[in-house]
């Protein structure tokens, strides 16, 4: 029987081969044991190498963040169950940073702070993720507010405008409508090119689902995402809920387009964070929160801005992407640009016009805008959290528990609510019609404290409280009815300039919805000029004077 030589030769190209295809590599992981376990949080030890945000999983299975650095242990946030955490427990180093899904997938979706559907609605199909922490766009990256958000809501968009871009606090007590105006802003932003993120923090499962099919009721949710972190949550989830709906919302952002994300609320955030510092053994400040929670509310609502727009001269006809170039290399921004831009044209010949446009960088000129919820104790504005939220936003819409108890809804303070941006986030049509509206109430309520003590008035005065009483009815608005820019420019329009003077104040409701289809009827026209635009001249506020006057010698009380 003949036997098989071996092919000695192959045999030895064979392990040459496998010789210089050696990946050779050492991967190295953290490797760290359980010290303790309390409510939502595990101190390990072992863990030299981890940085803080830093994503750790336990032998069991449950996912935790790193966050605080110790010498001797780490803190560890536990994001999900922690009863199933004992001591002496494995815990590993993932060597990522925590994040969260990101994208269009996430829109008409109800998901966790990590980003998991709580809908019933199948996974989130995207695979882009954004950390949960980031530092905001710095300030030669912004561009100042000059686009409003409207609310829908009367008192708010005559007043304190909220701009894209902005930070507008939503404070007061307990059941006064602060949500309320969130949800409104929500459901008034169909069809205005603008993603809503509402977070809800701490609150009951059941309140949320409420929420969520309202939004589904009105539409909304085509263009929403829900992020929950429930009160029965441990409160690490509740803790990172804010920084998931930030961070979906940056998404967007950075894609050009226009988000705003409700944080409902920071006070409960600021509760959780708490729960987990004292458990962390963090040194307590004032009312027992930690003295970093003022940077942690800074940090997070600094993250809402306007990102500036930028352009580029290109060839005529060229398909612009994000990592485009101009022909000259040059990107033009700031609030010089068009003057900017037209030296840059010139600088190409005579013939530049013909052989070149200007186009807009894709991912350029997003918003974020922030609306934070703050619950207050008895109107207590003094307090540590609504004091700290108050100096880091553009304003607050300040609700008065005595204004909604006695039927002003929204019961807005209109004393002591502020938007810092103004009429820079109004279109000239709002800016122009609500003028004197703030002056008028402010005057309306000096005169009706005095008028208390007073028996005999002189008719000026009497005219003036009889104004600011309908002016207070007209302000009324029942909840999920916004309204249009082009209704609220005639109504406040009609308020301040005193052809509401004669209606009687019982009647005055009657009289915006009756007004409203007489517009939509016989001037819709000027009404579409007015939403297109937002202009205003002396002939459409001629017009608007006619239609009024119109409609009052034909209405009756």
């Amino acid at each position: 029987m003949a036997t098989l030589a071996p092919d000695f030769q192959r045999i030895a190209d064979s392990l040459l081969d496998q010789i210089k295809t050696f990946d050779h590599k050492v991967t190295s992981r953290s490797v760290g044991t359980v010290s303790a376990v309390y409510d939502g949080v595990a101190l390990a030890s072992g863990l030299a190498d981890v940085s803080a945000n830093e994503l750790v999983e336990f032998s069991s299975g449950v996912a935790g963040i790193v966050l605080d650095l110790q010498p001797e242990a780490v803190g560890i946030v536990v994001m999900g169950d922690y009863t199933t955490i004992e001591v002496g427990d494995e815990v590993r180093a993932t060597g990522n940073i925590a994040s969260v899904p990101v994208g269009e997938a996430l829109i008409g979706r109800v998901v966790d702070p990590l980003g998991n559907p709580l809908d019933g609605k199948g996974p989130i199909n995207t695979a882009k993720r954004r950390a949960l922490q980031r530092t905001a766009p710095g300030v030669v990256a912004r561009r100042g507010v000059d686009t409003p958000v409207q609310t829908g809501i009367l008192s708010v968009d005559a007043m304190f405008p909220i701009g894209r871009g902005q930070r507008e606090l939503i404070i007061g007590d307990r059941q006064t409508g602060k949500t309320a105006i969130a949800l409104d802003t929500i459901i008034n932003q169909k069809g205005q090119n603008l993603l809503c993120i509402y977070v809800a923090i701490g609150q009951r499962a059941g309140q949320v689902a409420q929420v969520v099919n309202t939004l589904e009721k009105y539409g909304a949710m085509e263009y929403t995402t829900v992020v929950l972190a429930a009160a029965s949550d441990p409160a690490p989830l509740q803790y990172f809920a804010p920084y998931s709906g930030c961070a979906i919302g940056e998404e967007f952002m950075e894609q050009g387009l226009d988000a705003l994300v409700v944080y409902d609320d920071l006070s409960k955030h600021a509760w959780a964070y708490r729960q987990m510092s004292l458990i962390l053994r963090r040194p307590p400040g004032r009312e027992a929160y930690p003295g970093d929670i003022f940077s942690l509310h800074s940090t997070l609502l600094e993250r809402a801005v306007r990102l500036r727009d930028e352009f580029i001269i290109v060839p005529k006809g060229t398909k612009v992407a994000a990592e485009t170039e101009g022909v000259n290399g040059e990107v033009y921004y700031g609030n010089l640009v068009d003057e900017i831009i037209h030296k840059g044209m010139a600088a190409l010949g005579e013939d530049a016009k013909d052989k070149y446009e200007v186009a807009k960088r894709p991912g350029t000129g997003g918003s974020l805008t922030a609306l934070p919820i703050i619950e207050t104790l008895l109107g207590d504005v003094s307090a540590y959290i609504p004091t700290n939220v108050i100096s880091i936003t553009d304003g607050q819409l300040f609700l008065e528990t005595d204004l909604f108890n006695a039927g002003q809804r929204p019961a807005i303070n209109a004393g002591l609510s502020v938007s810092r941006v103004g009429s820079a986030a109004q279109k000239r049509a709002m800016s122009k019609a609500a003028s004197t509206l703030k002056g008028d109430l402010s005057q309306f309520r000096e005169l009706a404290a005095f008028a208390q003590f007073g028996s005999d008035l002189d008719p000026a005065t009497q005219r003036q409280l009889a104004r600011g009483e309908r002016l207070m009815e007209l302000l009324k608005q029942p909840q999920y009815q916004p309204l249009r820019l082009d209704h609220e420019v005639y109504m406040i329009y009609a308020g301040t300039r005193g052809y509401l003077d004669n209606v009687d104040v019982k009647q005055i409701q009657r009289w915006k919805s009756e007004f409203s289809r007489f517009m939509d009827t016989s001037y819709s026209q000027l009404g579409k000029q007015i939403l297109e635009t937002g202009a205003w001249n002396d002939t459409i506020e001629g017009s608007v004077k006619q239609a009024i006057g119109e409609f009052n010698n034909t209405w009756t009380n």
